[in-house]
């Protein structure tokens, strides 16, 4: 059997059948010209790469998205959160979106390009976390971040991110994250260290389990991105959460200026947050490396749910 490619993440299944016999099939036509995956994500100024040779499943037709921008669709006015995400790196994996659609929301899909979907480790400070517009709290609404998150798409057509876990190390905002928005945040020691240009980002689990669950993660910040890629407008211009709430989707739109995006390599990974998220553990390398100095962000009142209770996500 064949390797999935470079940046993929490893399904669970049994082995297909043996093919039947019969006349062997024709040269296969090359349909574009595959990128270099590696430490430091596609170079610059290289397009979207081929994801072509990722296996996927065949899914049921899907909403139509919106188009992927770069800037946000709408202003929030009257914010019912306030933040600032800074000193973000983005790790991504290829994923089948077979692997991963049971574990979206009801009402929402895997989000696709090319066929692909992906799975991002994103680790950041999160800083003054505040309510509507009041300043933001200086300690309590400030502390290190690592999530697991997915891309999905509603059926109005919504993109958004799907959160796995999202550890932090300030447990009152772990707490009001799990009980007001069923959030599946868990309280950890944390920590994030700068150096230059390196970035350093650790993190270890103490609750709830799996207790231990951890990461280390260090980047070394590379030259400021002039136009993003397709692939990286697809993994970072997201403009909304979808989260399962009590049986409904709930959808939170947020808003922010254009990302800052830099280049980077990255010089250490060590984590089992993806596997202890319930998602297959990487076996190489990301395909997408990115850091950012970060941004202020704004959250919306949650818009009308995505879907009744009930309905199976494909």
């Amino acid at each position: 059997m064949p390797d999935r490619p470079r940046g993929a993440l490893t399904g669970r299944g049994k082995p297909a059948d043996p093919p039947a016999a019969g006349p062997p099939d024709p040269p296969a036509t090359p349909t574009g010209t595959a990128c270099v995956l590696g430490h430091s994500g596609p170079p610059p100024g290289r397009a979207l790469c081929d994801t072509g040779a990722v296996p996927h499943t065949p899914q049921p037709p899907a909403p139509v998205p919106h188009p992927v921008t770069p800037d946000a669709p709408a202003a929030i006015a009257r914010p019912l959160l306030t933040q600032s995400w800074l000193d973000l790196t983005f790790l991504h994996w290829a994923a089948d979106p077979a692997d991963v659609a049971g574990l979206l929301p009801p009402g929402t899909v895997p989000d696709t390009l090319d066929g692909v979907t992906y799975v991002g480790l994103v680790a950041f400070r999160m800083h003054r976390v505040g309510w509507f517009r009041l300043p933001g709290v200086p300690y309590l609404g400030s502390f290190p971040e690592t999530n697991v998150r997915l891309y999905s798409v509603d059926a109005h057509g919504r993109r958004g991110v799907v959160f796995r876990s999202l550890d932090a190390s300030r447990l009152v905002p772990v707490a009001v994250a799990r009980a007001g928005f069923r959030l599946p945040y868990a309280w950890s020691r944390m920590s994030i260290d700068v150096d230059g240009e390196t970035v350093s980002y650790t993190s270890r689990r103490r609750w709830p389990a799996p207790r231990g669950a951890r990461s280390r993660i260090t980047v070394r910040v590379g030259d400021p991105i002039g136009e993003p890629t397709v692939l990286e407008h697809f993994l970072t211009a997201r403009w909304g959460l979808h989260s399962a709430f009590f049986g409904r989707s709930m959808y939170l739109p947020n808003a922010h200026p254009r990302w800052p995006l830099h280049r980077a390599e990255l010089v250490e990974c060590e984590e089992d947050l993806i596997a202890a998220a319930g998602l297959p553990a990487p076996t190489r390398d990301p395909v997408s490396v990115l850091y950012s100095p970060g941004v202020p962000v704004r959250f919306d009142r949650p818009a009308r749910p995505a879907g009744p209770a009930g309905i199976p996500t494909p």
